[in-house]
Formats: C-alpha cells, sequence, structure tokens
C-alpha cells in the first residue's frame, strides 16, 4: 500500500525527493504520515481539501481488501 501512495503523491509534486511516507502499522490499521516540500503542499491537499479526500478515499478503498483502517496525515 505504502508504494501505491508514494506513486499517486509523487505524481502531484514537483520535488520527489522531498516526498517522505512513514508508516505505523497495527493489528487493525495503518497510519501513512506523508511529508512533502512546503510549496507542494497545497498540490497534495488541494482547493477545500478534494485532493487530500480523493486520495485517502482510494487508499481506504485499498485497505478494505485487507481488511485495515487506513488513515492518511499531511503533515507541514
Amino acid at each position: 500500500m505504502k508504494e501505491i501512495l508514494q506513486t499517486i503523491i509523487s505524481s502531484l509534486v514537483e520535488d520527489n525527493s522531498q516526498v517522505k511516507i512513514e508508516e505505523k502499522e497495527n493489528e487493525k490499521s495503518i497510519c501513512f504520515e506523508v511529508t512533502v516540500a512546503e510549496k507542494d503542499m497545497g498540490k497534495v491537499i488541494g482547493k477545500e481539501g478534494k485532493v487530500a479526500k480523493s486520495i485517502r478515499t482510494v487508499m481506504k478503498a485499498i485497505a478494505g481488501k485487507e481488511r485495515k483502517k487506513v488513515t492518511i496525515e499531511f503533515l507541514d
């Protein structure tokens, strides 16, 4: 799942070297903490958070197959 999230985020940003994704996994849930360059944060979040919401929706659909709950946090 981390690879899929990495691909999605990398396609949105200009500076791929600044993309960092940390994965914290429990029995039933996975939390991804995404850090990007400050100038790319707006692209990842999108207008009114629509892009971020779409990313979360896609990741939740993928996690549903594995019967896990996914949360994605975008860090400054």
